[in-house]
């Protein structure tokens, strides 16, 4: 059932999300140490940024995972709770439309 609370409430699968880094990992060394070896300095580079990108993105993941159940619930956890009452539509908070006044020289 979507609630229209979702990118607020939703939860991200960390340990698969840890071991598909871990997979970006090795290939990123992989591709660094291949490429170095075969004269591509460029393709290496990239491999290299690439491997500091998945490095970042893994020590994220490990400290949401070590933080507990509010990053990583388990099953005996239910869903979050959407909100009860939706912020109030306030239409004076919008600038009403105005067509903009040409001015010829």
């Amino acid at each position: 059932m979507r609630t229209g609370s979702e990118p607020t409430t939703a939860r991200s699968a960390l340990r698969l999300r840890f071991w598909l880094s871990v997979w970006g990992l090795i290939w990123a060394i992989a591709g660094t140490a291949a490429f170095a070896l075969a004269g591509r300095p460029g393709w290496a580079a990239a491999c290299g940024v690439l491997w500091l990108i998945v490095t970042v993105d893994m020590t994220m993941i490990v400290r949401h995972i070590r933080q507990g159940p509010h990053y990583q619930p388990g099953p005996d956890i239910p869903p979050y709770r959407p909100p009860e009452d939706p912020p109030p539509y306030r239409p004076e908070n919008r600038r009403p439309y105005r067509p903009r006044q040409h001015r010829h020289p």
